[in-house]
């Protein structure tokens, strides 16, 4: 099948389109964008480059994905947006590429999914099969973990991380690093007990979920500090192919990650 372009899109002629590539009334493809094979371009969706777009993704109506960063330090030097295969990104949806300061690349992996009104900023890097809800938002420098999903009208802060399969709900403000595995929710976020229905709907079996789900206990619950907990999790649970990444994450943080556990709730009483 042919490339199908509507008689009213604009393509410049130095963009790449692959096979079996459609794009919609009014879209705009710029210079330097490449589409990969099977690609849909919705109506009046824009693609500006350098960007590149691998095979089977789907820009939804209105999108504008590879514009220039919202950055005042970026002065039109050239930098790039990557994105994989098989992305999804709905209505109104901005992804912008990267700034010559922020190393030059903004990134998405594979079969992510970005709602409608969600924005990915200046070199951002996220990674496979994640989920941003209905006007998320990333700020600058945001790298977000594979199988991670942020709810929506969160925000996460500039320089932050998203750990791999931890769940930020809605209207969830991000300032440290979200761990991951767990489930972090507020505008003062908290962690709210591990991503357990997340890690099993993403194949983990059971035994696997206690084990993370005891590193977890060990770290927020044992009232050992942040340094003492991550000694103990080295002992007692060595190289475990699930708890690794948990402990590697908190030592790589440069800004801190979240340990806060949700306050009590003041119960009514009888009187008095």
């Amino acid at each position: 099948m042919p490339v199908a372009i509507h008689p009213t899109a604009v393509v410049d002629t130095s963009a790449e389109l692959g096979e079996h590539v459609k794009i919609g009334a009014y879209a705009v493809i710029g210079p330097e964008v490449v589409v990969g094979d099977g690609c849909e371009i919705g109506s009046a969706a824009q693609l500006q480059g350098p960007t590149t777009l691998g095979p089977r993704n789907r820009i939804f109506p209105h999108a504008c994905i590879g514009l220039d960063p919202q950055d005042l330090k970026y002065q039109g030097e050239r930098t790039t947006l990557e994105i994989g295969a098989g992305n999804t990104f709905r209505e109104f949806c901005t992804v912008n590429r990267g700034t010559g300061l922020g190393g030059g690349s903004s990134t998405i992996g594979d079969e992510n999914l970005l709602m409608a009104y969600t924005h990915v900023a200046h070199d951002c890097h996220v990674g496979n099969r994640t989920i941003l809800t209905n006007a998320a938002t990333l700020a600058g420098h945001v790298l977000v973990g594979d199988h991670a999903a942020i709810g929506a009208f969160s925000a996460v802060q500039q320089f932050c991380r998203v750990g791999q399969h931890a769940y930020i709900g809605g209207y969830s403000i991000i300032t440290k690093d979200a761990l991951p595995y767990m489930k972090i929710v507020g505008a003062k976020p908290a962690c709210i007990g591990v991503n357990r229905i997340g890690l099993l709907r993403k194949g983990l079996n059971e035994d696997r979920v206690k084990v993370i789900e005891s590193a977890v206990r060990i770290l927020l619950r044992s009232g050992l500090n942040t340094t003492q907990a991550l000694e103990r999790l080295k002992r007692e649970f060595g190289a475990n192919a699930d708890v690794l990444p948990l402990i590697e994450f908190i030592e790589s943080s440069e800004v801190g990650v979240i340990t806060a556990l949700p306050g009590r709730r003041r119960t009514r009483g009888n009187g008095g």
